[in-house]
């Protein structure tokens, strides 16, 4: 297997266990990894590329060292997913008309895919939907992003991420 940013995380830690390890040092938000039910949710669904969102790492950097400890060559660039973690204008906390808490979904292994879409689908224009996860979700915030909302990271040192969708 060749890693790429479009690898997943699951398939890259199955054909080279030995990069766990090496991916939690790296990232030490990855920590949660050894949660098994994380590990069924969360591993499965991201690209490396999303990966590299969550650490806050350029997407290159993480392949390219990925692939040094596998022998394989490095790539040049990549384009990333930017986050957005400078609040926006469009930000006003009484706009936020609709709230979900994916931790506990999350935490029983359950993917949450499907309820923010349908949330989403149901945002008006002007109208802010909040989710709350313990994690950054990239997989979901990109997905949001493909469906043309804008959107806002918020998080705390506790672990706790906000994130916020914006229709226009």
């Amino acid at each position: 297997m060749i890693i790429t940013p479009k690898s997943k995380l699951m398939q890259v830690l199955d054909a080279f266990p030995e990069l766990e390890e090496i991916l939690i040092s790296y990232i030490p938000a990855f920590k949660d990894l050894k949660n098994p039910i994380l590990r069924k949710t969360i591993a499965k669904i991201a690209t490396m590329q999303q990966v590299a969102a969550i650490g806050h790492i350029k997407v290159e950097d993480l392949i390219n060292m990925l692939r040094k400890e596998v022998g394989q060559d490095c790539i040049e660039s990549s384009d990333d997913f930017k986050v957005n973690r400078d609040q926006p204008e469009w930000y006003k906390n009484e706009k936020v008309t609709k709230s979900f808490d994916a931790r506990d979904m999350l935490a029983r292994g359950e993917h949450p895919v499907n309820q923010v879409i349908s949330d989403l689908s149901e945002i008006g224009s002007a109208e802010i939907y909040e989710l709350i996860a313990s994690f950054l979700p990239v997989p979901l915030i990109e997905k949001g992003t493909s469906l043309d909302f804008e959107h806002w990271v918020k998080e705390s040192n506790e672990g706790l991420v906000k994130v916020y969708f914006y229709k226009k």
